[in-house]
């Protein structure tokens, strides 16, 4: 039997999902802008995926693994908060989002765990709860082709092998560049670009683990951006 090492840490302080990742991301997103030809119904079908991955990614990320009750349930929140938007737009979103971290303080608070724990977990969940039901803001958002493509784009950048600012800004800027010219106001590609870029940091990791990589690596700069793409709509509406 030959017995390997465990991967040793990385003396960067951060190790950021690389270019396969960035493809993934893309593609995902590629899904997406195909899914919307099908109108709401058809964007809420492909943005289930989008939620799932969020919710497996998320919880990864934080070390917290299998943990799949909690899993679950921030899918179903994403779920719930696009069954609302259909229903009743911003406020059935606004509704949900309530609903979903209720449900995750009374689940955590009668919880048996150490009072540590309690926390921490409650800390995962509820975040996890906000990222896949603000997700659901795309549903809401104008010129979402527009903006998936500046978050393909973005993403792809963000993940180029170029050190320092360059990096970051390239994708900012040409992101939103992109968006703009596929006919997304400037708010609203400037926003998703915005959001790409930062998601993809936050999925960047202290541990180089491929599953984190391919999960919140993947789906991250799509979570973030899809509100702000939302906010952009509403400040040209």
């Amino acid at each position: 039997m030959v017995l390997t090492a465990a991967p040793a840490k990385s003396d960067l302080p951060i190790v950021a999902p690389g270019l396969r990742p960035a493809v993934l991301t893309a593609g995902l997103c590629a899904l997406l802008a195909v899914a919307a030809l099908g109108g709401r119904y058809g964007l809420t079908a492909g943005l289930t995926v989008a939620q799932g991955l969020t919710a497996v990614g998320w919880f990864r990320l934080h070390g917290m693994w299998p943990a799949r009750q909690g899993i679950a349930g921030v899918a179903l929140a994403g779920f719930a908060a696009d069954a609302a938007v259909l229903a009743g737009g911003a406020a059935g979103l606004a509704a949900a989002l309530g609903v979903g971290l209720v449900v995750a303080l009374v689940w955590q608070t009668f919880r048996p765990a150490d009072p540590a724990e309690r926390f921490y977990a409650l800390t995962v969940l509820g975040s996890g709860v906000l990222l896949t039901g603000l997700m659901a803001g795309l549903l809401l958002a104008g010129h979402v082709p527009a903006a998936l493509l500046v978050v393909a784009v973005g993403t792809l950048l963000a993940a180029a092998p170029v050190r320092g600012v360059l990096r970051p800004v390239a994708a900012l800027l040409l992101g939103a560049t992109a968006g703009v010219l596929a006919g997304g106001p400037p708010a609203v590609a400037g926003l998703a670009a915005v959001g790409a870029v930062v998601g993809h940091r936050v999925a960047s990791y202290d541990f180089p683990s491929r599953f984190v990589h391919f999960t919140a690596g993947v789906v991250l700069p799509l979570t973030v951006a899809a509100p702000l793409a939302w906010i952009g709509s509403r400040l040209i509406g």
